[in-house]
């Protein structure tokens, strides 16, 4: 087995405006010389920013990865209405937004903190009866969505210019907001429609643009065939989780899939998700089964 077949952790790239998250993941694995790759959730091809890539055994985290805040920065229009709500699509209808001064705004953004409702976009993947809203959407058809609750923790206006009526909005938020619908949503509490002009993920799975690497920066450090100092260890984004150290035989028993009696644990059993470390280390995660007084193996990263 290759050096690379044993790659287990995550590379946070700068995903580059213009680029499909899944564009990412085929660079990447001509880079890395693997397939077993996965992402932490789609970002627009106009947006850049945060993109977590999980890499080898780690890619098995990518369908329990925790509910962490996602933070955005988002250019945005007045006065416009898009068929995609952005810059991207078609501007279907212009509005006058003369008269909308600072204050005005400021008073509508507030409105948009908390939990909201959204209707999901025509132009994005939510499925419905088996079928991707955008492959409708490109057709020229559109159905009706139901909304759904999202939360924003924190919104605030950090540009604003009258006379063009384009400014900038810095958003934390819940998994599953659109902003692209924030700001149209904004547009239409103003009356006069609004649409995102730009987009950068600031923050995503408890990374920050700090973090992350270009895909060249990627390609150069693989090209000196030493990534330890761009992966990040797979247990990074189970940081918030309890930890359960195990050792001897209930250790071996974990490995195995074995469920284990929550009484005869040390760790907080209300958590909905454990930490496992083993004698050397992070192993995998965990999931107490209070009804039936076990510890249930949920994924194991780690088999030695």
């Amino acid at each position: 087995m290759s050096g690379n077949d044993e790659l287990c952790g995550i590379f946070c790239i700068n995903k580059p405006v213009g680029f499909t998250s899944f564009d990412v993941i085929a660079k990447l694995r001509g880079i890395l010389k693997t397939r077993r790759l996965g992402h932490s959730g789609t970002l627009d091809p106009m947006a850049s920013g945060v993109l977590p890539v999980f890499a080898g055994r780690a890619a098995k985290a990518c369908d329990i990865l925790p509910d962490t805040d996602k933070s955005y920065i988002a250019g945005f229009r007045l006065g416009a209405r898009s068929d995609t709500q952005d810059s991207t699509g078609n501007v279907v209808e212009t509005e006058n937004f003369t008269g909308i001064g600072k204050e005005k705004l400021l008073g509508a953004i507030e409105n948009f903190r908390g939990k909201i409702m959204q209707i999901p976009p025509m132009y994005s993947a939510v499925s419905v009866n088996g079928k991707r809203l955008y492959e409708l959407a490109r057709k020229g058809i559109e159905i009706e969505r139901e909304p759904r609750e999202a939360e924003i923790y924190s919104l605030e206006m950090t540009g604003y210019d009258e006379n063009s009526g384009t400014g900038e909005i810095s958003v934390s938020c819940s998994k599953g907001t659109y902003i692209r619908t924030l700001i149209n949503d904004i547009g239409e509490a103003l009356g006069c429609g609004g649409i995102m002009t730009s987009l950068v993920r600031t923050a995503a799975c408890g990374f920050t643009l700090v973090d992350c690497i270009t895909i060249d920066e990627l390609q150069e450090t693989a090209d000196s065939g030493d990534l330890s100092g761009v992966i990040k260890p797979i247990e990074s984004v189970f940081a918030e989780c309890p930890i359960l150290r195990l050792k001897g035989a209930q250790e071996r028993m974990y490995r195995n899939g074995v469920k284990l009696d929550l009484d005869r644990l040390d760790f907080d059993k209300s958590a909905p998700r454990i930490r496992v470390c083993g004698e050397n280390g992070f192993i995998g995660t965990a999931v107490p089964d209070r009804k039936n007084g076990v510890l249930r193996a949920e994924k194991i990263f780690y088999l030695e």
